[in-house]
């Protein structure tokens, strides 16, 4: 299980709804919700403490 950088979900990559890969590591998503939200501002989302959730 990985943790969804946008939410703070635990996502199993198997099944995650989406990924992204910035800067040669890849993210993966609850949603495609959250999938758009990272690609658009991957920084804001990286730049968090982790376990701190967007929304």
């Amino acid at each position: 299980m990985v943790i969804d950088p946008v939410c703070g979900m635990e996502v199993d990559p198997k099944t995650a709804a989406g990924s992204s890969v910035y800067q040669g590591q890849t993210y993966y998503f609850c949603s495609m919700g959250c999938k758009k939200d990272f690609d658009h501002d991957p920084e804001k989302y990286l730049a968090r403490p982790a376990g701190s959730p967007a929304h």
